[in-house]
């Protein structure tokens, strides 16, 4: 497949130059064509959501499985009619406060959205994303836009715009080449079809920020569930693994980077390249340890500071990534805090790795 590339970053803040580029892609989207374009959080690839087929086309390009349901994209409030039979009162409050924004909401969903949009379910998630590029996309195409991210399935999310041409340039229509991703993770999903609320996907957006608005609610489990259909993506199936295995290691600070400088040196001896996931706060331990001095072959990336989980946030999949472009053999990362963002970045970080130390 011949894939048009729609390169908008010299002109993301000129909106009407930024509505010229972006016609031609709108109207793909619009009659059926699949479009990879940036959001706040990561990378989409999009196909109008009333359109069965072209739905179809998005499944196919990632290797997405079928009973893994996808989010609704919508440029105004006004696209809720003939997507979700009703908006509960705490639904819409939480709009009011997040949305244009990285939350999606989980309502009964129209008998018009096909059913491989929600994977057979009777509920839809439905999100207002608030980046310039995504709003003009989706404003011009005058469709809902049912996208999950813009990677091949199981692979860490893309951030940035060479993340999309890697994985998907030659298997959709389109590919909006613009800005880096802000959040850096996908959307939080709560789930407001039902009496008692439930965070169903941590996100940038947490547990308190949502309380604070709604009262009381739930998360769910960590734990992916092997069983039945997922009412929102990311609960089932194994994500964002990046192509070598990777182990986290849990304790106090001193405590994970002894773990990870003995494991490393065992696993440099015995010839592999090492990449090891630090923070702003024990890089130069790891650099300057003679433990791993002179040892072989590694790439040491920090996720940012444990004082600012929203960058390790930004960052996570990036670096994901970049250990797949150094070619490293293993990947030894430091955990977090499961609290606040860190319990979203901790939920993308048990995905990712095949084991706990």
């Amino acid at each position: 497949m011949d894939t048009k590339v729609f390169d908008v970053r010299e002109i993301i803040n000129d909106k009407q130059a930024l509505e010229t580029a972006l016609r031609n892609a709108a109207d793909m989207l619009a009659y059926g064509g699949t479009v990879a374009f940036p959001t706040e959080t990561v990378y989409g690839l999009g196909a109008n959501a009333f359109d069965e087929a072209a739905v179809k086309k998005v499944f196919e390009a990632k290797g997405r499985p079928s009973d893994n349901p996808l989010i609704i994209h919508i440029a105004d409030m006004s696209q809720l009619k003939g997507l979700v039979k009703s908006v509960p009162e705490r639904a819409l409050r939480l709009m009011e406060s997040f949305w244009p924004g990285p939350l999606s909401i989980i309502m009964e969903k129209e008998d018009r959205i096909p059913d491989c949009v929600t994977a057979g379910l009777g509920t839809a998630a439905v999100r207002m994303p608030e980046n310039p590029e995504a709003y003009v996309l989706l404003k011009l195409a005058g469709c809902p836009v049912a996208a999950p991210s813009a990677n091949l399935s199981g692979k860490p999310s893309p951030t940035k715009p060479e993340h999309v041409l890697h994985d998907l340039d030659g298997r959709v229509s389109g590919i909006v080449l613009g800005r880096t991703c802000d959040v850096g993770i996908e959307s939080t999903v709560i789930d407001m079809s039902t009496d008692s609320p439930v965070i169903l996907r941590p996100g940038i957006i947490i547990k308190e920020d949502i309380e604070a608005v709604i009262g009381p609610v739930r998360l769910a489990s960590r734990k992916n569930s092997s069983e039945s259909v997922p009412k929102a993506p990311g609960m089932k199936y194994t994500h964002y693994a990046p192509d070598a295995p990777m182990i986290l290691f849990e304790g106090s600070p001193s405590e994970m980077l002894s773990k990870i400088l003995g494991r490393a040196s065992e696993e440099l001896a015995s010839g592999k390249k090492v990449g090891i996931i630090a923070t702003d706060e024990t890089l130069d331990l790891y650099e300057k340890s003679p433990v791993l001095s002179g040892a072989g072959s590694i790439c040491i990336l920090s996720t940012g500071s444990r004082k600012d989980l929203k960058t390790v946030a930004h960052n996570i999949f990036h670096i994901l990534r970049r250990f797949d472009e150094e070619n490293v053999d293993i990947i030894l990362s430091e955990a977090f805090e499961a609290e606040g963002i860190g319990f979203s970045v901790m939920n993308r970080m048990d995905k990712a790795a095949g084991e706990k130390k």
